[in-house]
């Protein structure tokens, strides 16, 4: 992803500015997909694992990233409070 698009994209929730989800962090997040414990902001199950994501600055929330395209759609946004 380009650095200087991450400068500029945003939540479209909270608005706090959003960066790369750390490999490891991937890793939980897809486990957690995989045990079917997840779910979107519209109340879905997350079932298909995520390549990449990005993460807000407070990192309360992801977006999945599909094919390098940062899907920022409210319904598509996972609260990582799912995950405590």
């Amino acid at each position: 992803m380009d650095k200087r698009l991450l400068t500029i994209l945003r939540c479209p929730l909270s608005f706090k500015g959003l960066a790369l989800l750390k490999k490891d962090e991937l890793a939980r997040v897809n486990k957690a997909i995989g045990a079917g414990l997840l779910v979107n902001h519209e109340g879905l199950t997350v079932i298909d694992p995520l390549n990449e994501a990005l993460i807000t600055d407070d990192g309360k929330r992801i977006y999945p990233i599909d094919d390098g395209i940062p899907v920022l759609l409210e319904s598509e946004s996972i609260s990582m409070e799912q995950l405590a």
